[in-house]
């Protein structure tokens, strides 16, 4: 059953966002070849969506780490699996589904660049309006979300509702 939460990113407003980005990332990288890394599990909605919509050659790839596990609070950032491209010399753009404080985003991308990409770009489907500025900033933004624990499109609860196609977030001070 969905926990009780408000609605504050309908469908619509999700879809609008990844054509805008769709249309950002075009624009700066398009001829390049990207290798596009996908950060999962949460960045796996994003990136299914948004690849479709990028009209030029890249690679894809993706990296496994993990902070959450099944609660609400961040902790140690656990390497799982990847990069499984090599990315020397490359540009990359990496795909996660929220920038919240950053460290995760910032972790990955100083990891490509000790491998030897040439640039990593990052995008954020949701960036999460916080009072203190986050580890890293992204180069693409998709939404900004409330200060708030939020799922959908890619984010869960408790392990699930990554599927919903709208973005949601519990009562304040839940989570």
């Amino acid at each position: 059953m969905l926990p009780a939460s408000d609605e504050i990113i309908p469908a619509a407003r999700v879809q609008a966002a990844l054509e805008r980005l769709a249309r950002e990332i075009t624009a700066r990288l398009a001829g390049r070849n990207p290798l596009v890394i996908t950060i999962m599990n949460g960045g796996q909605v994003f990136a299914g969506q948004l690849l479709p919509k990028l009209a030029f050659a890249l690679e894809c790839s993706y990296v496994h780490v993990r902070r959450y596990g099944a609660g609400t609070e961040g902790g140690e950032l656990v390497w799982i699996a990847g990069p499984h491209e090599p990315v020397k010399g490359r540009t990359v753009l990496l795909l996660d589904d929220i920038l919240d404080e950053g460290r995760t985003l910032a972790t990955i991308r100083e990891r490509l660049l000790e491998l030897g990409a040439s640039s990593v770009l990052t995008a954020a489907f949701a960036l999460k309006e916080r009072p203190e500025p986050a580890a890293i900033t992204a180069d693409f933004v998709g939404v900004r979300v409330p200060n708030r624990f939020v799922f959908g499109f890619g984010m869960d609860v408790a392990g699930a509702w990554r599927n919903l196609p709208c973005i949601r977030a519990l009562p304040d001070g839940k989570g």
